[in-house]
């Protein structure tokens, strides 16, 4: 069985139905979680990463666990795993831990506790996701303005919907054992791109607002804290080679490159309308 966290995020939804659909057994646990938000045959198990004990009815017979960096005790998570038989972890962390661990400490935590765990274990290192874009639904649905700052800065945000595909390759195969991979999209985009994009898929116009940094940093401390917004913006204002390289790793895993993000905006242009 495949223990799945944060089964109703971005990432998580579309890797339950992934791996359900190719005949694994997965309990799908986040905080609240109600059996009709899960594919049939998925078993739904209510649990708070925060407080790693509430997990035993979730790892109870499971054999891997996919986690997210989330709570503070990645060390309790790791060992009630560990006493619950898991022989595998998936871990789906941050590009900023490997390029600003600082910034990323709280990650940084994460995969340390995973890859001294003893059990086999695999770190998937994502870069900025393409569903950020949500961050704008309220803003194009209102007044039809899309605004971020560092507008013609380019990174390789990734479709959240490839990280899944990845996660539920690495957690069905024998063959990532002990690997870090780093996931990005297969071109850079900037906001400007990215907002012109979705102006293309909904066929309606939006006008991109340049935010002054201090704007953005006002906003973002709101929902994460100050050094993951800080972290955050010099990611995304001056990002380092390293991230704004294209990584291999997801065509290498998946056998086909990435998913570019006018794609996704394709797909997700209900949500901004």
């Amino acid at each position: 069985m495949i223990v799945i966290t944060g089964a109703t995020g971005n990432v998580g939804r579309t890797l339950v139905r992934l791996v359900s659909s190719s005949g694994h057994a997965v309990t799908a646990v986040s905080r609240g979680i109600e059996p009709s938000e899960v594919p049939a045959g998925v078993r739904a198990v209510a649990a708070d990463l925060a407080d790693p004990a509430s997990l035993r009815p979730a790892l109870d017979g499971a054999d891997a666990l996919f986690l997210l960096v989330a709570g503070d005790d990645p060390d309790g998570i790791v060992a009630e795993a560990r006493a619950a038989g898991v022989h595998r972890i998936v871990l789906l962390s941050s590009q900023g831990a490997g390029t600003r661990p600082d910034a990323y400490a709280h990650a940084a935590r994460f995969e340390d506790a995973v890859t001294g765990s003893g059990l086999d274990w695999t770190v998937l290192r994502s870069g900025g996701l393409a569903s950020n874009a949500y961050a704008w639904v309220q803003p194009i649905k209102t007044a039809r303005v899309a605004p971020s700052p560092f507008g013609d800065v380019g990174l390789p945000f990734i479709d959240p919907d490839d990280v899944a595909a990845t996660a539920a390759a690495v957690l069905t195969s024998d063959a990532h054992k002990g690997q870090t991979y780093v996931l990005t999209g297969p071109a850079l985009t900037t906001p400007r791109q990215r907002a012109a994009a979705i102006e293309a898929a909904l066929g309606e116009p939006i006008r991109f607002v340049e935010q002054a940094r201090d704007e953005a940093y006002a906003q973002m401390t709101q929902f994460m804290p100050a050094p993951v917004a800080e972290g955050t913006l010099a990611i995304l204002g001056t990002p380092t080679a390293e991230e704004q390289q294209i990584s291999p790793d997801v065509e290498r895993i998946l056998g086909r490159p990435g998913t570019p993000f006018a794609e996704w905006a394709r797909r997700n242009a209900p949500a901004f309308r």
